[in-house]
């Protein structure tokens, strides 16, 4: 029923993907000469191939993100050109293209899927000419390869640096988690190691007590991988040619043909709105921070090393709260469990452990079921090694679709983080963010594994535009707030007492600490990205870009040797190109939802979680995530409740 997960011998990867896709190009011409086709007998086939590809190479992408070693690299690479190729081809294919220009279905997903596809044909070049195709062709091969060139250099520099600290002054008051964490016994002692990944580089930048040394880590992550400014010139050369090429004015514009916004001026008004509705209340809670550092320790001068520490016993002092306190209360395991029974309590879906072949010892795998039927399977991946890129995210595998044969096949997916790892003597801890971006994942994940379409093109996150895609994760990260729920796994990991309510007050109040702070920081990214991507901007050009926008955004300018954006692996790596706002417009909808179906005893109001799953979760892209949102709620989403859900223009909290 399930793919297993196996590579086989990498280094024949490439020849075996080589001989997949020219036997999937005979078969796709086959399809394209069919005298008179039909929606079964064309986009049918059609899919089931994609799920071919799909099933034959994610293992080997996925190994490439978590499991990093030189004989992965050199197959993944060996790969890019063949898979990036075969795209180009595809989607340029002439007769291939009319044939299912001319196919009409009654359908609605047939037909939403037949209108998406002519779409994707004609933004990939299929009506111009010879000579224009191919030099789109040979374009799509060089963005997959510097794509991937950005992600090793960022790979390599993170890897690259490491403190090893001998003085027990540079540890004290860390909390301890952290300090067993990076705790090493040397022949001259025990001694204590981090490093930029996460979470080492942040656990020393919100707890260290070495100024000096918080500078010195600072200045190595945000300096990390300088030959990305060479790639970044020519992604973004790249991108201006392909668009162009296409009829467009710039990137930007050609991004958001598949968007929910539309228009670059629909985008931008809406930072707009949030620029301006947040910075008032930033400027006081950038005021209060540097108040308070100067009152305790005398810095005259904050500097952005200096921000996370201070917020953070800036945090604790408002709030009587202390991230570290929540941490011996998520055990990882316990927290699994806990979500897992809460989904299941409000989606009908249970998770059953199960064992089956994994990349790492550590990854933990669940099948899905709903009435004694399995439905679907997920791994999780949580704990930092390494070899794994930093960050979280889903991987979507196998997707939950008919073939054209009838039979029904069950969705898969990858849920990755990047979580402290357990030690010989304390298992991994999670910090409250952390429980945050595992309900984050999950809600990626549940989009996904919850599909009940029976066309792939639209199944699970297939086909969702890429600014409503992260709509069901935000949604579901809302509740990892709530009381009701963190009580369900809650549990002090060595004692088993439950986390006190006044600690769940602690969080709930302290939720939108810093919260427009925040919102600045995600308008500056989302301007830069989507103004780079309107001009020919190059070499220093792009760095002044940003310095100019955070004119506007940035409360605390970093210092000039900041280069931030050699490290911006979501627009240059990621597939955010032109869409980084994507996050604060996403997050209107889930904001909405929320407010519409909040329960303050339960958490999720019961007839809303029945809904949501009627209405979102199993319907993909069969419709755009706009017109569901509306079926379900009955309204589109409303941008006041972004506002209202970080009380911004309420309160200075």
């Amino acid at each position: 029923m399930f793919a297993t997960f196996e590579t086989g011998d990498l280094t024949t990867y490439p020849q075996r993907l080589e001989t997949l896709l020219d036997k999937q190009r005979h078969a796709i011409d086959r399809l394209a000469r069919q005298a008179s086709p039909t929606y079964a007998s064309l986009m049918k086939p059609l899919q089931d191939l994609d799920e071919e590809r799909a099933l034959f190479f994610t293992p080997l992408e996925h190994l490439h993100s978590v499991a990093d070693a030189p004989d992965v690299r050199t197959a993944y690479e060996a790969c890019l050109p063949l898979l990036s190729a075969f795209d180009s081809w595809l989607y340029r294919h002439r007769a291939l293209y009319d044939q299912i220009a001319s196919l009409h279905s009654d359908d609605p997903e047939a037909a939403r899927v037949l209108n998406d596809t002519v779409r994707d044909f004609r933004l990939a070049g299929v009506d111009l000419d010879a000579e224009a195709r191919e030099r789109l062709t040979q374009i799509d091969r060089q963005l997959s390869e510097q794509s991937n060139a950005f992600e090793t250099h960022l790979l390599d520099a993170t890897q690259a640096h490491e403190w090893i600290l001998d003085r027990p002054e540079d540890v004290a008051g860390m909390p301890l988690a952290d300090r067993e964490a990076a705790r090493i016994e040397t022949p001259e002692g025990i001694r204590y190691r981090f490093s930029l990944q996460m979470p080492s580089y942040t656990a020393y930048m919100t707890y260290g007590p070495n100024r000096a040394l918080r500078r010195e880590l600072y200045q190595a992550y945000t300096t990390r991988a300088p030959e990305n400014g060479t790639v970044i010139d020519r992604l973004l050369a790249l991108r201006e040619e392909k668009a162009r090429l296409l009829g467009f004015d710039h990137y930007a514009h050609y991004a958001l043909q598949t968007r929910d916004a539309e228009t670059v001026e629909t985008v931008e008004s809406f930072l707009e709105q949030l620029l301006t509705s947040a910075r008032p209340q930033a400027e006081r809670e950038m005021a209060r921070l540097k108040a308070y550092a100067l009152e305790t320790d005398g810095i005259e001068t904050l500097a952005p090393w200096d921000v996370a520490y201070y917020s953070e016993r800036l945090k604790k002092e408002l709030y009587a709260y202390d991230a570290a306190l929540t941490r011996p209360y998520f055990p990882l395991e316990r927290v699994v469990s806990g979500l897992f029974a809460w989904l299941t309590e409000w989606f009908g879906i249970a998770f059953e452990p199960i064992e089956v072949p994994v990349w790492h010892p550590s990854v933990r795998v669940w099948q899905l079921t709903e009435a004694d039927r399995i439905v679907g399977r997920i791994y999780l991946d949580l704990e930092t090694r390494p070899t794994k890129h930093g960050g979280a995210w889903m991987h979507n595998w196998e997707s939950r679709f008919v073939d054209q044969a009838g039979r029904t096949h069950a969705p898969s997916a990858f849920v990755v983080a990047n979580f402290a790892a357990a030690t010989p003597t304390v298992p991994s801890l999670l910090r409250h963010d952390d429980v945050v971006t595992l309900f984050h994942e999950m809600g990626h994940a549940i989009h996904h594994l919850f599909s009940r379409t029976h066309e792939r093109a639209v199944s699970g996150i297939h086909g969702v535009a890429w600014d409503a895609v992260e709509f069901p994760s935000q949604f579901l990260e809302h509740f990892a707030y709530e009381a009701t729920i963190l009580k369900r796994f809650g549990f002090h990991y060595q004692t088993g007492e439950p986390i006190p309510e006044t600690l769940l007050e602690t969080l709930h109040r302290a939720r939108n600490f810093q919260a427009a702070l925040g919102i600045l920081r995600q308008v500056e990214l989302a301007l830069f990205d989507l103004q780079l991507h309107q001009k020919s901007y190059r070499g220093d050009a792009v760095h002044a870009l940003l310095e100019r926008i955070r004119e506007r955004t940035a409360l605390l300018p970093p210092p000039e040797w900041n280069r931030f954006e050699h490290g911006f692996s979501h627009i240059f790596a990621g597939g955010y190109a032109a869409g980084y706002y994507s996050y604060k417009w996403a997050e209107v909808f889930s904001a909405d939802a929320f407010h519409a179906s909040h329960d303050p005893h339960r958490g999720f109001e019961a007839d809303r979680a029945r809904t949501y799953r009627e209405h979102i979760l199993s319907r993909g892209a069969s419709s755009p995530m706009r017109t569901l949102y509306q079926n379900w709620l009955g309204h589109a989403p409303r941008l006041e409740s972004l506002m209202r859900l970080y009380a911004i223009g309420v309160s200075d909290a």
